[in-house]
């Protein structure tokens, strides 16, 4: 069992920076390929960013070049740099695990944390 805890969520103005972090417990994370994910009110989640376990990463298209996802597995934790941020950001931000790969599919996920809430005021 992995448990996942995001942090770093709050309300900012257009332009502001954010870094989300992901702390996981109950194993190490070096072998888990991580995403970051956010859903708005009244939306689907979708898919932001990944890393994996070899480092690799991927962005959805409205945030390449604003946001860095960054994984530090001695700290068992993942990164979410967010820079330049914008009202259509706003949405609860989930991290995820899973072991392996890290696909750009919510449903591969194994493991989920519970959200961290960023708004983006205009």
């Amino acid at each position: 069992q992995v448990q996942l805890v995001e942090s770093g969520g709050g309300l900012v103005q257009t332009g502001d920076s954010l870094r989300l972090s992901c702390a996981a417990s109950g194993r190490t994370l070096s072998q888990f390929g991580m995403g970051w994910f956010r859903q708005a009110p009244g939306k689907e989640r979708e898919f932001v960013a990944s890393v994996s376990q070899y480092g690799a990463t991927r962005y959805t298209d409205s945030v390449k070049g604003r946001f860095t996802i960054s994984r530090n597995n001695e700290k068992n934790t993942v990164y979410l740099q967010m820079n330049s941020l914008k009202p259509e950001d706003t949405a609860v931000y989930y991290c995820a695990a899973n072991f392996g790969s890290a696909p750009t599919r919510s449903s591969a996920y194994d493991y989920w944390g519970q959200g961290t809430q960023v708004t983006v005021s205009s």
